[in-house]
C-alpha cells in the first residue's frame, strides 16, 4: 500500500501543478501522510486513511486560505473576490467617452482595458475617475467618481483650476 499513496500524492502533486489552486497540494501532503503509516504499519489500512484524511483536513481549512492570501497579495494589490463581485466598489479610468449600453466606452482597470456602459444621464468624459457599479457579462457599469467632473468633461467645460480668479465673464 505503501506504493499506491506514493502514486497517489505524486500525481495529486502533478495536477496542483497545473491549477494552483492549492487544493490537490494538501490532497498529495495527505496522501504522502499515509505513505509515512503505511511504512511504519503495512496492514493498519484504517489508520493510513486517517492519517490522509486528518493531514488534508487540516491542511485544507487551517493552511490553505493563509498560503492562498500570501501567494495572491505578492503584487501588492488585493485580488478581487471572483471577477463579477470583486470589482464593484473599486475605480477605474475612462480611457475614451463612456455612454450608455448602446454607445459603450472603455475603462481601464488594473492595468487591463475593460468595456463599459453607464447610465450617467451624459456621456463620461475621456480620463474621468469612475466607480464600478455593476458587471454584466464583460462589460462594467459605472458612474463617474466625482459628478461634476464627469459632467464638465462630457460637455467640454473647463475646470475650476482653468478658470480665471473665479470671476464669471458678462457678454454686454
Amino acid at each position: 500500500m505503501l506504493f499506491v499513496w506514493l502514486v497517489i500524492g505524486v500525481v495529486l502533486l502533478g495536477a496542483e501543478l497545473h491549477h494552483l489552486a492549492l487544493y490537490l497540494l494538501f490532497g498529495a501532503l495527505g496522501a504522502f501522510a499515509a505513505a509515512v503509516v503505511a511504512f511504519a504499519a503495512p496492514g493498519a489500512l484504517v489508520a493510513q486513511a486517517a492519517a490522509a484524511v486528518t493531514a488534508t483536513g487540516v491542511g485544507l481549512v487551517l493552511v490553505r486560505p493563509h498560503l492562498s492570501a500570501v501567494i495572491h497579495r505578492r503584487d501588492g494589490r488585493s485580488p478581487a473576490k471572483g471577477v463579477h463581485g470583486g470589482f464593484v466598489g473599486h475605480n477605474a479610468t475612462a480611457l475614451d467617452e463612456i455612454g450608455d449600453a448602446s454607445r459603450p466606452g472603455h475603462v481601464l482597470l488594473a492595468g487591463e482595458r475593460w468595456l463599459a456602459a453607464t447610465d450617467w444621464p451624459h456621456p463620461i468624459g475621456v480620463g474621468v475617475e469612475v466607480v464600478i457599479t455593476g458587471v454584466f457579462g464583460t462589460t462594467l457599469h459605472v458612474l463617474p467618481l466625482e459628478p461634476t467632473e464627469g459632467l464638465a468633461r462630457s460637455l467640454d467645460l473647463p475646470d475650476a483650476s482653468t478658470r480665471s480668479g473665479g470671476e464669471e465673464e458678462v457678454n454686454p
